[in-house]
């Protein structure tokens, strides 16, 4: 009996100085400021919020629209590494296998590492084979990052920066990684302020395209267009005229006599030449004059050529 007589003077102690759960004072600051009841599956503890969080591991989230080429890339095999430095690929990591045999290329490849700060990396034959995903890589690799594209609207700004007529290059379907790269090259070579290539079933700036630019794509921008032909409309309410290369076109080459004002030359595939879509947006239509003998220019010389032309009419 002394022990419950004990348990009742500490209850209503209790009481008095703190008011317990079922008391008005209580429940009156109990119910500010609480907000409506979590849904079960937001709750800790409860069945179905487990469960919300094994349904979200095991669904990806939703990829977000890229900004970059994607991944990381490998360059593997002796040629292709030196090729890639001489290119000005902005190499981050050289990788050499254990053990790897001295020759002139990778002599090479250390000091080009050496002059410009990029890491070098020794690694396991085994390790090599993994990371370049089995490719013959002759005990060296190189790390190349995803490349940045531009906004088309950048193009337009790096011709007003420099106080020129606008001059781009679009591409309508080059699925060869070579045709872009040199199609880059070209329209470094001949003072265009960029280029513009689809997002989707399109060649992207890869390994191969930055090789084949022979440098070029690191003094001139790329950009990509989420919807070719309407990019190519918004480039015409800034004021450029688009013409695009076709067989068929209304106007031979050299009687192009858009050339010194703002354009955009829009090259297609050398299979399927420009969508239809494309060659209805087009201001104009040009031809290429050649021999009957030859039935089409690939993209990269059909760009060249033109890019050659325009030039000229701009006087450089």
């Amino acid at each position: 009996m002394a022990g419950n007589s004990s348990r009742r003077g500490a209850i209503k102690k209790t009481g008095k100085g703190n008011p317990t759960a079922g008391s008005g004072g209580r429940r009156r600051r109990g119910l500010e400021g609480k907000g409506p009841t979590p849904k079960a599956k937001d709750r800790e503890g409860h069945k179905a919020f487990k469960q919300e969080k094994r349904a979200q591991k095991s669904s990806p989230a939703r990829p977000k629209r890229p900004t970059k080429s994607g991944d990381s890339e490998w360059v593997a095999g002796r040629n292709s590494v030196v090729e890639a430095l001489r290119a000005g690929m902005p190499v981050t990591t050289v990788y050499v296998a254990e053990g790897a045999e001295r020759d002139g290329r990778l002599r090479e490849v250390f000091r080009v590492v050496a002059d410009r700060g990029i890491s070098l990396l020794e690694a396991p034959r085994p390790e090599l084979d993994r990371l370049t995903g089995g490719a013959v890589h002759q005990g060296l690799a190189a790390k190349v990052p995803a490349y940045e594209y531009a906004h088309p609207d950048d193009l337009l700004e790096r011709a007003r920066a420099a106080g020129e007529p606008p001059l781009i290059v679009a591409l309508d379907s080059v699925t060869d990684p070579r045709n872009l790269g040199a199609v880059v090259r070209s329209a470094a070579g001949f003072g265009a302020h960029g280029v513009l290539i689809p997002e989707r079933r399109a060649a992207g700036m890869t390994a191969s395209a930055w090789k084949t630019s022979a440098g070029a794509a690191s003094r001139i921008p790329v950009a990509q267009a989420v919807n070719l032909t309407r990019q190519l409309k918004r480039y015409q309410e800034a004021g450029c005229m688009v013409v695009g290369l076709a067989a068929d076109g209304d106007v031979a080459l050299p009687d192009l006599d858009l050339a010194d004002g703002p354009l955009v030359v829009v090259v297609g595939s050398e299979g399927d030449g420009l969508s239809r879509l494309v060659a209805e947006t087009c201001d104009q239509l040009v031809s290429i004059p050649m021999v009957n003998s030859v039935e089409s220019l690939n993209a990269g010389v059909a760009a060249s050529v033109t890019l050659y032309a325009v030039a000229r009419a701009r006087g450089l």
